[in-house]
């Protein structure tokens, strides 16, 4: 573990857009970055950051998006996603993000995420299992 989590650090990384990031709906000349797959890639880039800096048996879950989805970006290219620890409130962490291609912006945002301790969260499902299963 580095530094504690902390409003300010950042993390940048860049993305390949591959066939499996793209949409398909409108053949393959509109093949473009998904919305569903930008928001997964920002979601793993914060998540990326937060477990640089708790201590082992933590992650986090995601809670909140605002996602502007600016620009589209085509099969073959790159995007780069930034993302800044904007606020820390106990476990409650809030990022802005931004992403953009080799030509012009391509999303902006907020992202809220909570850290979990894991085996505590395991336990938590297991009996919401256990409840479901008897309903």
């Amino acid at each position: 573990m580095s530094e504690p989590l902390k409003p300010g650090l950042t993390a940048t990384v860049r993305i390949a857009i591959d066939a499996d990031r793209t949409i398909s709906f409108m053949g393959d000349e509109c093949r473009v970055y998904a919305t569903p797959k930008l928001l997964y890639d920002i979601e793993m880039a914060c998540r990326n950051l937060i477990l640089a800096h708790v201590e082992p048996g933590k992650d986090s879950v995601g809670t909140r998006v605002e996602l502007d989805h600016l620009g589209a970006t085509l099969l073959g290219m790159w995007v780069e996603i930034t993302v800044a620890v904007a606020e820390v409130n106990g476990p409650a962490v809030t990022f802005d993000f931004t992403a953009r291609d080799a030509v012009e912006p391509v999303a902006k945002g907020r992202h809220n995420r909570f850290v979990v301790g894991v085996e505590k969260t395991a336990q938590r499902l297991k009996a919401k299992q256990a409840k479901a299963a008897g309903a």
